[in-house]
């Protein structure tokens, strides 16, 4: 049984880590950008993050001001026993949450929409968000939190199977182009896009995309894949760098991941995983033991799940 106070220690853990430590990835990827980014204040802003990173990691300081509003995804391995059951586990997220926007600290940005009312802690009503996933073997649980921005970075549009790959194209742009102009995310950004579901599953898969998939994987359908690198290589050509200047480094990398929908719609969600790539995972076994990564591994085989099981009637397989 997986003991209730290693979940809350390795919670903790990884809440500082997301807010202070770059993922290995992202880094890689911004390092690219700089290589590559032939604006010279995109240049020179890349540089400044750069710099910022290490030493918001010797610090031991988050690497930005808005530090995000805080939330987890939970991997439960089929054979998995909690103490004190799935409860439990998140009333020890809620207080490894509140306990770290004390002590790194965090900006306390959680408050109810109505009222405004603050507890100082990033938990409430509905905060932090906890979603979940499964995996067929294991008796672990993964622990991956998220500190994603907020306001903005995110947008929806409903297109129609007419609209093919040149109206998925089109909503790309669009959003790009607005929320680069009107500084509504940071960037070079990974930019998650959620094709297909209802309209709330597009919105959660393509969060998913931009948060919980790393820089350089690849979609396992061919012609996905094919796709992300085609997007990418879009947003990095309409002469847009970091944090919108001039430049050609807006995109360090484009996930998409999709779901079956509706036969008359193509549901589109567009999302900015912003520069201050804010994630952190770790596995905790039966006995207590914490495994710290940097790739999520949240969309495994099992996850995606392409097809389903069915049995045919026999007197229908004799037909």
């Amino acid at each position: 049984m997986i003991p209730l106070s290693s979940i809350e220690r390795t919670a903790e853990a990884l809440m500082a880590k997301a807010a202070i430590e770059i993922p290995d990835d992202y880094l890689a990827g911004l390092r690219r950008c700089a290589e590559t980014e032939e604006g010279a204040l995109s240049a020179f802003v890349i540089k400044a993050m750069l710099d910022n990173y290490e030493a918001a990691k010797a610090d031991r300081r988050a690497m930005c001001g808005d530090t995000g509003v805080p939330r987890w995804y939970v991997k439960i391995g089929n054979e998995a026993a909690i103490e004190g059951g799935p409860v439990a586990l998140e009333a020890a997220l809620r207080r490894a949450t509140a306990k770290a926007t004390a002590e790194i600290p965090l900006r306390p940005n959680r408050v109810h929409p109505l009222w405004r009312t603050d507890h100082n802690n990033n938990v409430g009503i509905g905060a932090p968000e906890i979603e979940y996933a499964f995996d067929p073997e294991g008796d672990w649980i993964d622990l991956i939190t998220v500190h994603k921005g907020g306001l903005f970075g995110s947008d929806y549009r409903m297109l129609f199977p007419g609209d093919g790959i040149e109206g998925i194209r089109r909503f790309y742009l669009d959003t790009l182009l607005a929320f680069g102009k009107r500084g509504l995310a940071c960037q070079p950004a990974i930019v998650g896009i959620g094709l297909g579901g209802s309209k709330d599953t597009s919105m959660v898969l393509g969060k998913q995309a931009s948060c919980l998939r790393v820089v350089g994987s690849r979609h396992p359908d061919p012609k996905i894949a094919a796709l992300e690198e085609e997007l990418k290589d879009l947003g990095n050509r309409i002469g847009m760098g970091a944090m919108g200047f001039v430049g050609n480094s807006l995109v360090v990398a484009c996930h998409i991941e999709v779901g079956y929908c509706h036969t008359g719609g193509m549901p589109m969600s567009v999302h900015m995983f912003c520069l201050a790539s804010r994630r952190a995972c770790a596995r905790v076994h039966a006995d207590g033991r914490a495994e710290f990564r940097t790739d999520p591994l949240w969309f495994t085989d099992y996850r995606r799940r392409a097809t389903v099981e069915w049995k045919v009637p026999a007197e229908a397989a004799a037909e």
